[in-house]
């Protein structure tokens, strides 16, 4: 197997491709840009940089294969007045041949396994950006298959959903003691507010925002999997004040229990707390990126 080249000063791009070429050869394939930054012991940029090299060498011997194999000029017997040799007639048939079996084929592209092949590759630099080197997930779609999927029934389903639970949140609020207030005392008395509007606007608003996050795919992992669990705790509990407030409103109670009024009133501390956590997380560099 290779060394990996070990030194105390920058090593040149140049000098780290025969090492990573070596790599290649002893695997079979061109190796990620991860296997390539723990064999040369280099950062991701010179990694990269390596990486685009070999797909480039690939690349570049196949077409010399495609095009230069059977570029062989013999010349005819009448013009030299002597037949073919036997010798050099058998050469040509095995070259022939060979470039028959060894048909070109597509480079190979390097693709991540496990839980991280369900996203694109990402550049996880404090903010949405796409990958640099376009993949099979990545890569632009032409013709008659790029065709952008229509946005406009998600209106139709909004509507009658924001009735529905806009109402039932403010009807939970007033139940649990949220209700008409004066938020401006001593400026405009005559302006009033109910604060069970709140309930709707803070976590069903942070309900979307959390699942845009999660399912872009473009946000460092920490930020993505906080927006999972948050996403899918607001979801249950946006369901869960819903059932509660019909409940109660079909029992005829008119002042909900002291355990649905404690939880009523820590959503909006809550829904405040995830949403400065998951800005912060889409705008933090995780460990290693420069």
């Amino acid at each position: 197997m290779s060394t990996p080249l070990r030194t105390s000063y920058p090593v040149p791009v140049e000098d780290l491709i025969p090492a990573a070429r070596s790599l290649a050869a002893e695997l079979g394939e061109i190796p990620s840009q991860n296997r390539l930054m723990k064999h040369l012991r280099v950062g991701k940029d010179k990694a990269k940089a390596v990486h685009a090299a070999l797909i480039e060498e690939r690349t570049a011997d196949r077409s010399e294969d495609r095009t230069g194999t059977r570029l062989h000029s013999v010349p005819d017997a009448d013009e030299t007045g002597t037949e073919p040799d036997a010798t050099d007639t058998a050469s040509e048939d095995a070259a022939e041949e060979f470039a028959q079996v060894t048909q070109p084929t597509a480079p190979v592209s390097v693709r991540q396994t496990g839980w991280r092949s369900w996203f694109p590759r990402l550049t996880r630099r404090g903010g949405i950006s796409p990958a640099h080197e376009p993949t099979r997930d990545t890569e632009a779609e032409t013709g008659d298959e790029m065709r952008p999927v229509r946005s406009w029934p998600v209106l139709l389903l909004a509507l009658p959903a924001f009735v529905a639970v806009w109402s039932g949140w403010v009807g939970l609020g007033e139940l649990t003691g949220f209700g008409v207030v004066h938020p401006l005392p001593g400026i405009a008395d005559g302006f009033t507010l109910n604060s069970a509007i709140t309930l709707p606007i803070g976590l069903e608003t942070y309900a979307a925002f959390a699942l845009r996050v999660w399912l872009s795919g473009r946000v460092p992992a920490k930020a993505r999997r906080f927006a999972m669990i948050s996403a899918l705790t607001s979801l249950v509990l946006g369901a869960s004040g819903q059932v509660a407030y019909h409940l109660l409103e079909a029992a005829g109670i008119t002042r909900a229990p002291w355990q649905i009024t404690t939880v009523v009133a820590c959503l909006p501390v809550a829904v405040l707390g995830m949403g400065a956590a998951l800005a912060h997380l889409i705008h933090t560099r995780e460990n290693g990126e420069k």
